[in-house]
């Protein structure tokens, strides 16, 4: 990952995994979803960078390098390929690129969506860190549903920004009327 200039806005990419979307025979509705999730809650000026592949696990590996390698990315959520179908193969795409797998996001997303529904146990979202000597970029699977996003989001969000500094990426504020942010309180 290249250093980003300093008055840059920090980056998100948000990835859309579906291979009808991709192809342009349905409407990509969990990417715009997560957007605005997202903008509703992150205070920070940020840019996004946007993309939809289909559920492929070569090209799902390539975007989140290009994300983070190349557009540098502090965050990439990545929507869709997160149940048990055949071709759902995003966690495998992201094992295959993390250099660290955080599953405690995966446990705390399927614990929000139980509350919601009993087939949340069929789920297989997880989180993971890509880094390099210049940082990392924290990556989260989320379902396609944009119910279950905003669900989801709201399950892990509140960890998120202090995840970002730990590895080297740029502070992000929240919306406490939205998500609390959680940092540890510092020792005087």
């Amino acid at each position: 990952m290249n250093p980003t200039p300093s008055n840059a806005p920090p980056k998100i990419g948000v990835l859309t995994v579906s291979d009808r979307a991709s192809r342009g025979e349905y409407e990509d509705r969990g990417g715009p979803a997560a957007i605005n999730y997202l903008e509703t809650t992150i205070t920070t000026e940020v840019e996004f960078c946007k993309r939809i592949v289909p559920d492929v696990q070569s090209e799902i590996e390539s975007a989140v390098i290009d994300m983070t390698d190349h557009q540098q990315c502090s965050l990439v959520v990545i929507t869709g390929g997160t149940g048990p179908a055949i071709r759902d193969v995003t966690p495998e795409a992201l094992e295959a690129v993390c250099d660290k797998m955080l599953p405690g996001f995966g446990e705390a997303m399927r614990a929000v969506s139980l509350l919601q529904v009993p087939t949340a146990i069929l789920s297989r979202q997880t989180a993971g860190i890509r880094s390099d000597p210049d940082g990392g970029s924290l990556i989260i699977t989320l379902p396609g549903s944009p119910k279950a996003i905003a669900e989801c989001l709201d399950g892990v969000l509140a960890a998120v920004p202090y995840c970002i500094e730990l590895i080297g990426g740029p502070i992000l504020e929240t919306d406490p009327a939205r998500v609390v942010a959680f940092r540890p309180k510092k020792k005087k």
